[in-house]
């Protein structure tokens, strides 16, 4: 199953936001009127929700944005974050249609077509992800989670080759290699080319920290897995 779905970052926030507030009437006049105290207050309370979703308190992170969306109807991010929280918090109905009305919005959103194609690999509906990450990697290229996602889509269809070249595309942009070795490593170990997949683990194993802290707990977590991972390939 798809492990990888992301919030959009702040910095992706303002530029969205820029695009959408271009696309209605409505947006127009907001941005016309809004004055720097509001968009403080609107920024303040978006790292709020992201904070919160972050410690676990979906609860609470899904009213901040409710009542953004509340105040902006036609922000698609606002959409796309609370959709993912619903995601997370096991809402999936809510999540789903969500993400469709961020695209709706804005139908440029590559985050919020890779959060759908999440969805969509969790409900086993893998040919409808794998379009879904297309579409996000044609807007946004360089879109590294939608790169890992697909990859891994791939691997559970059993187009493990595919999966590979996913995965080495990835590589390319230089971010979150501890998490693209990783799965192309677990590739390799399911098609059977275990050399290949021992190197991968032990360069992940490598490039994570050794010490368990709350700032680093994404990585404790990697390498456990990649740890079970490499230790059920020793075994067989």
């Amino acid at each position: 199953m798809n492990t990888n779905p992301f919030l959009a970052s702040e910095s992706e926030q303002t530029y969205l936001n820029k695009a959408v507030l271009k696309n209605t009437s409505y947006a127009q006049q907001h941005q016309a009127n809004s004055s720097g105290e509001s968009a403080n207050k609107d920024s303040y309370l978006r790292s709020c929700a992201l904070r919160l979703a972050e410690q676990g308190d979906y609860t609470e992170a899904i009213a901040l944005l409710s009542q953004l969306i509340n105040r902006h109807p036609h922000n698609a991010v606002d959409y796309n974050n609370r959709g993912l929280i619903y995601f997370q918090s096991g809402e999936r109905q809510k999540a789903f249609w969500d993400y469709n009305k961020a695209l709706q919005l804005n139908p440029k959103l590559a985050s919020a077509y890779n959060n759908r194609a999440n969805y969509y690999a969790a409900c086993g509906e893998l040919t409808s992800a794998i379009a879904d990450y297309d579409r996000a990697i044609d807007l946004h290229p360089s879109h590294v989670r939608a790169q890992i996602n697909r990859g891994i889509t791939l691997r559970d269809l059993g187009q493990y080759e595919e999966a590979i070249e996913a995965f080495e595309i990835a590589l390319l942009f230089g971010q979150l290699e501890d998490h693209i070795l990783a799965e192309r490593g677990r590739t390799y170990h399911l098609w059977g080319d275990w050399n290949y997949a021992i190197a991968d683990y032990r360069r992940t194993l490598n490039q994570l920290p050794l010490l368990s802290t709350r700032k680093d707990e994404r990585s404790s977590r990697l390498r456990l897995k990649v740890e079970n991972w490499l230790g059920e390939l020793l075994c067989s």
